[in-house]
């Protein structure tokens, strides 16, 4: 089961990586540019067909993939008579949101991954099922049984324990009507909360313990709450990335010295992919909270691959974007001074500044593959 998580979580980036790339493509192929190339992977060409004026393939090194726009910079060569359509041509609105696609559309399928798993697989909630039964409590006293289903508290209908309980902690020890269902036979029982000291809190409580299981919720509960756990992570990745710069010596020390690995701490994609393995191979897990952790796993890493994205440094789409801002800006500081649209930023004269990134990126990645390899981080499930 641990080899079906992690090869699971490999199809699940190439897809993020398809979708991203796919978001590139939609949105050059809509504004008349140019893509020539479509393609899963690095590396030798293992196969590929023709679409139009773009060939679409799969390569060898399943590591990524890549969306090939024509003429990203004023110096690359545009086939004759299609000079217009080269990126670097278009406007800077046009520009960032082709640069900008990829990171949008890992935002959505983040966010319809957590749609799914509240509507379609359901969460760990508090049901309304009575697991236990309190000696000497109210609910002893008026009838209340193991397995009981709490249906209604004063005839409203039962929908999300953890808020339809208020009713029962409002209660300033009045009588309440409970409707129970029993074994498929419906019972309507009256019970009044008794004000009980919990932790050093006074509440009136009637004296059940819930059981805790998977549950679905409806639509438009499931929409509001991806919508919210959706901004939880994207709140989450940006001081992730804000804080990576202090993490990486004790990733070092991590690695090299043996220390204890983090769990909240640096983990690369070898990493992210054991941990799904571990999540879906647990036997103390039902099927369906391995599936949820592996979907909070894959929602979670694609926001954060979105936000990763959007950072300002080249060879990120960020640093295309930034680029295609300060053309603006300087488009906008020629036209107040009366002069003509300058030339369109050439990014291969970052080229130095590129590659110093890259090469950075480079050693982190390799540095987290081996920690990965080494000292991989477990999950405590």
């Amino acid at each position: 089961m641990q080899i079906l998580g992690i090869v699971a979580f490999v199809v699940a980036l190439l897809f993020s990586v398809m979708v991203h790339e796919f978001g590139h493509y939609l949105t050059a192929r809509h504004y008349g540019m140019k893509v020539s190339e479509f393609f899963l992977g690095f590396g030798k060409r293992l196969w590929s067909t023709q679409r139009g004026e773009t060939e679409f393939g799969i390569k060898a090194i399943p590591a990524g993939g890549y969306c090939r726009i024509e003429g990203m910079a004023p110096n690359d060569e545009m086939p004759a008579g299609e000079e217009g359509r080269a990126f670097y041509k278009a406007s800077s609105g046009k520009k960032l949101v082709v640069l900008g696609a990829g990171s949008f559309l890992h935002f959505v399928l983040g966010y319809l991954l957590l749609f799914t798993l509240f509507a379609g697989v359901g969460t760990n909630q508090v049901l309304p099922v009575i697991g236990e039964v309190v000696s000497n409590s109210a609910a002893a006293a008026a009838g209340i049984k193991v397995g009981d289903e709490v249906t209604s508290i004063n005839g409203v209908e039962v929908k999300s324990w953890y808020k339809d309980v208020e009713a029962i902690r409002n209660s300033q020890g009045k009588e309440l009507t409970l409707g129970i269902n029993r074994d498929g036979q419906q019972l309507t029982i009256t019970a009044t909360p008794r004000l009980t000291d919990i932790e050093g809190t006074k509440r009136y409580v009637l004296g059940i313990v819930n059981t805790i299981g998977m549950k679905r919720s409806g639509v438009v509960q499931s929409a509001s709450y991806a919508f919210t756990l959706t901004k939880s992570f994207v709140t989450e990745s940006a001081k992730s990335l804000v804080a990576l710069p202090s993490k990486v010596p004790a990733l070092w020390g991590q690695t090299v010295r043996g220390e204890e690995r983090d769990a909240n701490g640096l983990v690369g994609v070898v990493g992210v992919a054991r941990v799904s393995g571990q999540a879906v191979g647990d036997n103390q897990l039902s099927i369906s909270e391995r599936l949820a952790t592996f979907i909070l796993i894959v929602a979670s890493l694609n926001i954060f691959v979105g936000i990763f994205n959007l950072l300002p440094i080249l060879p990120l789409d960020g640093g295309h974007m930034a680029v295609a801002i300060a053309d603006e800006v300087r488009a906008v500081f020629a036209r107040l001074r009366g002069r003509p649209r300058p030339a369109a930023i050439d990014v291969t004269v970052l080229t130095p500044v590129t590659m110093v990134v890259f090469v950075i990126l480079a050693c982190l990645t390799l540095l987290l593959l081996v920690a990965d390899v080494i000292n991989p981080v477990t999950l405590n499930l």
